[in-house]
């Protein structure tokens, strides 16, 4: 089986113009949206074996409260930060595990979940897709539909 599951980072603060885009936080609403969503799709039996996050401060820290409902290793990829929908893919493809949580941006997010779901499926913050192949490896992932879809959003 695998399981990907796919989360846009939650909301970012923009109250600083003078902040580079990397290094922007979470804002308030973002701060209490991450770990909400993180119990909720917890709940719905995604057990993801380790996340991969962009290096972008407000990506690396929902995946902290992610890590912290899951009790899951977190992976840190500068190639993460701002990716188009196929490296994302290959960086779930690349990690070694059959379940995995992706933390990333758009528009790369809503491209991939698009692509995988078959139809036009927009992400926005703190969304989370999981996607689910009872059968076959990763390469089933992308050229068969998955065999369970579930959208949890804020």
């Amino acid at each position: 089986m695998i399981q990907l599951a796919l989360a846009r980072h939650a909301k970012s603060d923009w109250a600083d113009a003078s902040v580079d885009d990397h290094d922007r936080p979470l804002n308030a609403r973002g701060q209490r949206d991450a770990p909400e969503v993180a119990r909720r799709v917890l709940r719905t039996g995604v057990r993801p074996e380790v996340i991969l996050t962009s290096t972008a401060l407000r990506a690396r820290s929902t995946a902290e409260h992610f890590a912290a409902a899951f009790d899951a290793e977190v992976r840190e990829s500068e190639d993460l930060y701002l990716a188009d929908a196929d490296a994302l893919l290959q960086a779930a493809r690349d990690s070694g595990a059959d379940e995995v949580l992706v933390v990333a941006h758009d528009p790369g997010m809503s491209e991939l979940v698009s692509e995988l779901a078959g139809r036009e499926v927009s992400m926005p913050t703190s969304a989370v897709a999981v996607f689910t192949w009872e059968s076959g490896g990763w390469d089933a992932v992308g050229t068969t539909p998955p065999d369970d879809v579930t959208l949890t959003t804020p």
